[in-house]
């Protein structure tokens, strides 16, 4: 018995980096929950199921024992290990710059929107620190990684809505021209945010703008599904539509 319990530790070590975490996610799973989600990310293949609610409540539990531990041996044998890397190193108590040199560090394991999304949304230090983060986020707005380039976007529209930071998000936004469904859509629903909190700003700057018109018809339609924005002005947006062009990609799971 002794044999088989340091056998099955062994086994989940290799598994994950973190002994009794592969058991932990499987306790945690929905069947029914990772079918559903597995088709949202396309190309993502080990998808365990564990619903983002239960892998924040989980985070928390890491961040309250040895979370620096944690980062060093949580492997990514699977999809959610990704997840609750980038939320311990989110929410994890420690200086900002040890988080921006972690979140460097983390950068690489972004493979997928859905993982992106969620980190960039739990940042929460970048509103406490929004020059620190906005100078550590302007390379990766010029990068040649598309996954840098969408991390740097969802980050902007997530935590730099505000007047004193458009005219850059808008310039960063005409300066991005990465060929990449992800990229474009995150480009695309920012452009949206903007609209929705600044309408008159980001609407001169859709008369003047050099968004590919995939993008920048995209971003018009996202703002025209927004139920904050009124139907006159979704009227006044449908209008501005440019026409088809040859510069066209094919649908894709989500944002």
């Amino acid at each position: 018995m002794e044999k088989q319990n340091t056998e099955k530790q062994n086994t989940e070590k290799q598994n994950t980096g973190v002994p009794g975490l592969t058991e932990r996610l499987r306790e945690l799973s929905d069947l029914k929950y990772r079918d559903f989600h597995s088709k949202l990310l396309p190309g993502t293949e080990n998808v365990m199921g564990v619903r983002t609610p239960e892998l924040r409540k989980l985070a928390k539990e890491i961040i309250k024992g040895d979370w620096e531990t944690f980062l060093e041996e949580n492997d990514r044998a699977w999809y959610e290990n990704d997840i609750l890397q980038g939320l311990v190193t989110a929410g994890a108590k420690m200086t900002p710059e040890e988080r921006l040199r972690r979140v460097r560090a983390f950068l690489p394991r972004i493979e997928n929107w859905a993982v992106c999304d969620i980190f960039c949304g739990s940042l929460k230090d970048a509103e406490k620190y929004p020059e620190l983060y906005w100078e550590f986020l302007k390379p990766y707005v010029q990068s040649e990684k598309p996954y840098e380039i969408r991390f740097a976007v969802v980050m902007l529209l997530s935590h730099f809505v505000k007047k004193e930071y458009l005219q850059d998000a808008f310039a960063y936004f005409d300066g991005i021209h990465m060929d990449h469904y992800y990229v474009r859509m995150a480009v695309a629903w920012a452009v949206s945010v903007y609209f929705v909190h600044f309408p008159e700003e980001t609407y001169q700057y859709l008369r003047e703008n050099r968004l590919d018109d995939w993008t920048y018809n995209k971003a018009l339609q996202k703002i025209t599904e927004s139920y904050r924005v009124s139907p006159e002005t979704k009227g006044q947006i449908r209008a501005m539509k440019r026409k088809k062009s040859g510069n066209h990609m094919d649908g894709r799971g989500q944002i």
